[in-house]
């Protein structure tokens, strides 16, 4: 496990400005053992090629060192199929780190081990939060925090945010029952612009979403293939999967550089490249 410099900044105000710090865990024990979302449900009956989801993730990390962006890397635990996904167990909100508190049972384990690691890396976090939040629900926009009413963040946790962060603006958006995370249907990529699946929203947060963003819609399929979940680094540079080419040209044609990797194999289990990352640090 590589280690981080102690006494290192957290910080991240939003979802798109140069991304420095990462923390990751490579997908060695990845499977469907007990679904518990809709894309491992239509996977349930797929055995993941583990050797080729660890290829595809050391691409993207790849990808990420290239862009100068330090990845640290957490421990693999042979019982924890789901721990590729960090960006679930903890959300960074400007200078303060968040431990999640997972609803799954299987994912419960994942947070002990990040917690460890931060106490050892003197990282200071705050957790206990009542009901469950998780960091795919937690969408980062400046002084406003958009959160995720889901199967995963209960009404509870997002009512105590309002409490816990007065100084900020707590923007709820229920999702519809289907879907996983806020950021499987809605991702920032500018201070002006967001990737949005329409069809995930009631028509009020819809409104409410297009009043602050110009929104980049994503198609139904483009969404099963986690479309939205890309991953911003900065400079207008965003990782997102080579088969959702309309989506890419899109993105391009507004002037982003786009940096497609293939992560089929790993978004089988219900998540892409937000979804396995978690920012400790953007500019």
């Amino acid at each position: 496990m590589k280690g981080i410099a102690i006494g290192s900044s957290i910080h991240c105000s939003t979802e798109y400005s140069t991304l420095k710090k990462v923390l990751m865990v490579k997908p060695s024990y990845m499977e469907i053992n007990e679904a518990i979302n809709e894309t491992q449900k239509h996977y349930k009956e797929t055995i993941i090629d583990t050797s080729l989801a660890i290829q595809q993730h050391e691409t993207f990390e790849h990808e990420l060192n290239q862009h100068g962006v330090e990845v640290t890397l957490l421990p693999a635990e042979p019982s924890l199929h789901e721990q590729v996904f960090t960006r679930d167990i903890a959300f960074t909100i400007h200078d303060q780190l968040f431990l999640g508190s997972m609803r799954e049972r299987v994912r419960k384990e994942e947070t002990t081990i990040l917690k460890d690691w931060l106490q050892e890396n003197s990282i200071p976090f705050q957790d206990r939060h009542p009901g469950s939040i998780e960091g795919g629900d937690v969408v980062i926009d400046g002084s406003t925090i958009w959160v995720g009413k889901s199967g995963r963040t209960s009404l509870e946790a997002i009512e105590h945010f309002h409490k816990r962060l007065p100084s900020f603006r707590i923007e709820p958006l229920k999702l519809r029952s289907d879907i996983l995370h806020l950021d499987c249907v809605f991702n920032i990529i500018s201070d002006h612009t967001a990737l949005v699946y329409p069809e995930a929203f009631a028509p009020k947060d819809l409104r409410k979403i297009k009043s602050r963003f110009e929104i980049i819609p994503v198609t139904k399929e483009e969404q099963f293939h986690m479309g939205p979940n890309v991953l911003s680094i900065g400079n207008r540079k965003i990782i997102s999967l080579t088969q959702n080419e309309r989506l890419n040209h899109l993105m391009e044609s507004k002037g982003f550089k786009i940096i497609p990797v293939d992560f089929s194999e790993i978004i089988k289990s219900g998540g892409s490249f937000r979804c396995c990352t978690l920012p400790l640090q953007r500019e």
